[in-house]
């Protein structure tokens, strides 16, 4: 398992029946997670205490109870600031466990000796935008809603890398891929964090189990002559991280690369275990 623990603005207090508790900058929230199968005590008094917890309803979705927590506030991971909101569906606008393949990337793109191009898919609030702009990348971030693009503008500005060498794109990421091929653009890495389904703005479909091959090799279109990395993430229920590694080297094998599939995860304060967030695949070449 690849471990986000670094993080200082960010901790995973405790988990237990179905939820966790964190805190993010000084706010604590709790929100359902459903890998937290087991029912543990609740021994933090934060739990009664928490300044927003997110509740399902039993009609589907949900929201949130506030007490005083603000609309949006700042949090700090190195030399990076990102803006947290509570969002409908229980998201804040990062996801924390990503912090292991940020490190990842910046630490590839420093040590490359040469400047690299990154291309950003399915991009959402930019994390990994403003990642691999710290890190000295020029990046091409791209993502079909508008308002996720403008937020991830909003994390750049305040992480001091605006001024970098950056395109914000709104489109469908299959659609842009394939005119980034027909215009004869290339990538040094490509980082993806596709959904399990969604719709771009024109009403194209996503289904991953049955879109994800044909987007890979798609992709490997834009890939340069010299490739570094390719990062695909992936929170579909029910999809292995071996199964990253089998679709990842079968679209991009023959470039000579090999790939590494693992869980994420966060330590959870309470225990010190790990708390499995979804799985990465990461190309190397």
């Amino acid at each position: 398992m690849w471990v986000a623990d670094k993080w200082k603005d960010y901790e995973l207090i405790d988990a237990s029946g179905g939820e966790r508790l964190e805190r993010w900058g000084r706010e604590i929230l709790i929100r359902p997670d459903p890998q937290v199968i087991w029912d543990t005590p609740r021994r933090d008094p934060r739990w009664r205490g928490a300044d927003a917890r997110y509740r399902r309803s039993s009609t589907g979705g949900g929201g949130w109870d506030k007490r005083d927590v603000p609309e949006s506030w700042q949090i700090r991971y190195g030399s990076m600031t990102f803006n947290v909101k509570p969002m409908n569906f229980k998201h804040t606008g990062i996801f924390p466990e990503q912090a292991a393949n940020w490190d990842y990337a910046m630490a590839k793109i420093r040590g490359a000796g040469r400047p690299i191009s990154l291309l950003n898919l399915f991009a959402y609030t930019g994390a990994a935008t403003v990642a691999a702009l710290t890190a000295g990348a020029s990046v091409c971030h791209v993502d079909a809603a508008r308002g996720m693009v403008q937020w991830a503008k909003e994390n750049a500005e305040s992480s001091g890398v605006a001024g970098r060498p950056v395109r914000w794109i709104v489109d469908d990421c299959a659609k842009f891929v394939e005119r980034e091929i027909r215009r004869g653009h290339k990538y040094d890495a490509i980082i993806m964090d596709p959904p399990s389904y969604g719709r771009g703005p024109s009403g194209e479909v996503w289904k991953l189990e049955t879109n994800l091959m044909p987007f890979l090799r798609l992709c490997a279109g834009v890939l340069g002559e010299r490739p570094l990395f390719v990062i695909i993430n992936s929170y579909t229920t029910g999809l292995s991280a071996s199964t990253l590694t089998y679709v990842a080297e079968t679209a991009f094998g023959g470039r000579g690369g090999r790939a590494e599939s693992q869980e994420l995860g966060i330590p959870v304060a309470a225990t010190g275990l790990p708390l499995p967030c979804g799985a990465a695949c990461r190309m190397e070449f």
